[in-house]
């Protein structure tokens, strides 16, 4: 449970700081005001005047006079990307992503509409994102707009820090070479740094931020995520409570501090910090899902399964949770149960040895020995045999009166045991003396 809430707690982290909520009627320039055609761009243009009402925010009064135009002049680049700004400038997304979509169609290469779309999209996290502002990457604003340019190479950066951090990391580069660097370049060129497991230039990068911005939020969760990934406790805790006494409720914090409780084997005190957590985001699947295996980590079953129960009625088949929910069904003693949520992960999907381990348990416990070892022939092929496994080999093929094979592993039992399973070992030499009998 320990390293699954610090990679939940991990992605909590970078939804929150994600790309910001851009208010299109900045962040995009203004369309140009000569003709997308060169040989037209000394020549005025009649959106040179809808133009001049959009920079002075008309935008109502600027829609009706391109709905007008566009009448006329369906597949106007230039004038269905005047569209898509005013929907987009007043917060009416959908309608904004159909017009820049269409101003894309007339004219693939115009920068304007790829941008606006790519930011669109960052925010809904669609991944079509990163192909809008790829494009726009490559593309030039008309007229020249350097700090646009910088935009699109940002926000491609962005979008990619986690999926291609190499494409990220070039971007962010190029946007530098024609931009000064700001603090949050400093924050994303750490987060692409940590995507690429270089947590030396990464925590370097989060520190220098910090000194740039002592009081981000962001930065501080940044730098104190990857100083638990690399299980520097103590050098991750005063970070976190630095942060936490000046922003309580922050949300990112919150989970760094449950996963460092987490780390440091305190399950009660992360149970309190994620319920905390859950209270600030009771909509957060990831979240939730945090909580539940808490609980399962502190040992309350009862809301443990009860947690898992709302996931999977919130997301079916879903195998992580199928197996997490049948590994607590095992500790509360109901193994038929268990069994029937086991098998439900492993169908949807069958590579986690830990399921078929569970399988295999529940399995021994209904008394099935066939089954209990068709679970542990698959489990062998992604993990190697343990104690536990040998064990249940060995009652199984006992049960199933094989002599020779219930020796061999009972044997294999004792050697790999060590004195860590009392019971189980008194249980086998046992079982040894009599079937040597």
């Amino acid at each position: 449970m320990r390293s699954k809430i610090a990679a939940l707690a991990c992605g909590v982290l970078f939804s929150l700081v994600s790309l910001p909520m851009l208010a299109m009627a900045q962040a995009t320039p203004l369309p140009p005001g000569t003709s997308l055609n060169d040989d037209a761009s000394s020549q005025a243009s009649p959106l040179d005047g809808v133009e001049s009402d959009i920079a002075a925010k008309k935008y109502d009064k600027a829609r009706g006079l391109l709905d007008a135009y566009l009448s006329v002049h369906r597949t106007d680049a230039r004038a269905l990307f005047d569209r898509g700004y005013c929907d987009d400038a007043q917060g009416n997304a959908a309608s904004a992503k159909s017009y820049y979509r269409k101003a894309i169609a007339a004219d693939p290469k115009q920068f304007e509409s790829r941008l606006a779309l790519g930011l669109i999209l960052a925010q809904e996290r669609d991944p079509e994102a990163g192909k809008q502002l790829q494009a726009a990457a490559t593309l030039e604003p008309n007229p020249p707009n350097t700090q646009a340019k910088a935009q699109a190479l940002r926000a491609l950066a962005r979008v990619d820090r986690k999926s291609n951090p190499a494409v990220a990391k070039q971007a962010l580069i190029d946007a530098l070479r024609i931009t000064p660097e700001t603090p949050d370049d400093t924050l994303l060129a750490a987060e692409i740094a940590e995507a690429s497991g270089d947590n030396d230039v990464a925590e370097q990068a989060y520190r220098r931020a910090l000194k740039e911005a002592p009081e981000s939020s962001a930065a501080m969760a940044g730098l104190s995520h990857l100083l638990l990934q690399e299980k520097k406790y103590s050098q991750a805790e005063p970070l976190i409570h630095s942060a936490l006494t000046r922003d309580p409720d922050d949300p990112a914090l919150n989970a760094q501090y449950a996963a460092l409780l987490a780390a440091q084997g305190k399950p009660n005190q992360a149970v309190e910090a994620l319920e905390k957590l859950h209270k600030l985001e009771p909509n957060d699947q990831g979240i939730a899902r945090m909580l539940a295996d808490g609980y399962a980590q502190a040992g309350d079953t009862q809301k443990a399964d009860a947690a898992y129960a709302a996931l999977l009625a919130a997301t079916p088949n879903d195998p992580d949770l199928e197996a997490a929910r049948g590994q607590v069904l095992i500790r509360e003693g109901k193994y038929a149960e268990a069994l029937d949520s086991l098998q439900k992960s492993v169908k949807i999907r069958n590579d986690n040895p830990d399921a078929w381990g569970g399988i295999a348990f529940a399995a021994s416990k209904t008394h099935q020995p066939e089954l209990t070892l068709q679970a542990l022939t698959t489990r062998s092929k992604f993990a190697t045999d343990s104690p536990a496994t040998y064990f249940l080999r060995a009652t199984a093929n006992d049960s199933l009166h094989r002599k020779v094979q219930a020796l061999e592993y009972y044997q294999l039992f004792l050697k790999s045991a060590s004195g860590k399973f009392p019971d189980e070992e008194w249980q086998a030499r046992q079982r040894i003396a009599v079937l040597q009998k």
